[in-house]
């Protein structure tokens, strides 16, 4: 939320080749943070017991005690990868990210270990403690990791409140509309669980099982295409730079196809072979081959909307890029609305109009979640072309896209029934000929996109030998 904010207004100061300027705005944005994250880790640590009262009134005696520590501890740990989102914004405006996107792999890997070390020895509550200051360990090394790369693009420490007023005005107003879009985000997700809770037993672990599955493809290939081209689209907007609209638009279009390309069979194999992806990563002990079927028409119906959730991710960075927070926030509350009436029409009412059982809602559910996506994507869409012209993908390119997926599909179907077989050997012959079809089939058809990856992992490949 705060890199929303800043990389705009950052990046545009260096686009505009004003470097210590934006060095300024940098450090005077890292110091109002570290003191108003010192305040509200101070009030969290100290307010901890009234919370969870608030929060759990159900706590009671030790559990309630045990809550209150946890809490306390945890609190020195979010304010800290507050500040790692502060270092996340300087390197990726200097185009920088690698360190700040493995860095988490670090606060993952402290947490583990503790919980490797002192599970064996130490009874539950104790571990729970040791894993919440494994926590907090975590996310210090997450900062230090992107600490060496950080430092020498901003220069020596230098407070000038009074050279960077406008920006960093420009900062903290952008600030309050970014948080608030992307609370309304969370908010999506949770009234999806509430609606969920509302179905029989099962529903919601359904729910979260699927978005565990949806969010990797949109997060590898919609996600990271969307922070990577904030910074530079944010730069196009930068004073003196002609061309603005037309720049912006290539950009967009690029990104767009980038998306499109490892989106759209993501969808497709979600869609025909979901189940065997299921059965590959949780199908074992009580999760039973029925479970995976269950979770495999949940993770469907949210399939329906990746394309569109992930294009509008990267649209709501050309509005960042634009400094304009208001609009995808605008749109953000129509899409909760629409989510919590359709979510609920399609989950409750509608299954026993159908004669269906009621545990299908929670289809009906994420199904109708991903029309909404469709929804705002187009809103989204509409009002930026608005602005800068068409922007897009040619129907033409999608369509030979999601032939070759379907292609891949069938090929993989195909796979599973001379498999013949419900184990994870089978499910990872069927997901690597979905891959390899896939693949083959861009290949042949000398897609551009194909190539970009091709060469991109060859880059990656020939630096790693050179290391």
């Amino acid at each position: 939320m705060l890199s929303a904010s800043f990389i705009p207004v950052y990046s545009r100061l260096l686009g505009e080749g004003d470097e210590e300027t934006a060095d300024l705005l940098a450090w005077a944005v890292g110091a109002i943070m570290a003191l108003a994250i010192a305040i509200f880790v101070l009030l969290g640590v100290y307010a901890a017991p009234w919370m969870i009262d608030a929060i759990a009134p159900g706590f009671h005696g030790a559990k309630r005690e045990l809550t209150i520590r946890l809490v306390q501890i945890l609190f020195p740990g979010a304010g800290l990868l507050v500040m790692s989102a502060w270092c996340l914004g300087v390197l990726n405006s200097h185009h920088r990210f690698f360190a700040s996107y493995a860095a988490p792999v670090g606060w993952n890997l402290v947490i583990i270990g503790a919980l490797a070390w002192y599970g064996p020895r130490v009874t539950q509550d104790r571990l729970a403690v040791d894993a919440a200051w494994a926590s907090v360990a975590g996310s210090i090394l997450q900062i230090l990791l992107q600490l060496p790369q950080m430092i020498p693009l901003m220069g020596r420490i230098r407070l000038r409140f009074g050279r960077v007023r406008a920006a960093l005005r420009q900062v903290l107003r952008n600030f309050i509309p970014v948080v608030m879009g992307r609370g309304v985000a969370q908010i999506s997700g949770y009234v999806d669980n509430v609606l969920a809770s509302l179905l029989p037993t099962g529903a919601v672990a359904a729910i979260n099982y699927a978005q565990i599955l949806y969010i990797l493809p949109v997060s590898l290939f919609g996600l990271s295409v969307a922070a990577a081209e904030l910074p530079s689209m944010s730069r196009l907007t930068a004073a003196g730079n002609d061309g603005v609209a037309e720049r912006l638009r290539e950009r967009l279009n690029s990104g767009v196809k980038q998306i499109a390309f490892m989106i759209v069979p993501s969808c497709a194999a979600f869609i025909l072979i979901g189940d065997r992806i299921v059965a590959l990563l949780f199908q074992s002990g009580e999760f039973t081959r029925r479970d995976s079927v269950y979770v495999w028409a949940t993770v469907a119906g949210l399939s329906l909307g990746m394309l569109a959730g992930s294009r509008a991710r990267l649209y709501i960075s050309a509005f960042y890029a634009l400094s304009d927070a208001r609009t995808p926030f605008r749109y953000g509350l129509i899409r909760v609305t629409l989510t919590f009436i359709l979510g609920y029409l399609c989950a409750i009412p509608l299954p026993p109009a159908l004669g269906l059982a009621p545990r299908w809602g929670v289809v009906g559910l994420t199904a109708s979640a991903g029309v909404v996506s469709w929804i705002e994507y187009g809103m989204l869409r509409r009002e930026l072309n608005r602005r800068i012209g068409w922007t897009g993908i040619d129907w033409r390119y999608l369509a030979r896209l999601w032939a070759m997926a379907l292609a891949a599909g069938a090929a993989a179907i195909a796979t599973w029934r001379v498999v013949g077989s419900h184990g994870r050997i089978a499910a990872l012959a069927v997901i690597f000929v979905f891959g390899v079809v896939y693949l083959g089939l861009a290949a042949i058809a000398r897609d551009p996109e194909f190539d970009r990856l091709l060469n991109y992992a060859r880059g990656r490949l020939s630096s790693t030998s050179r290391d």
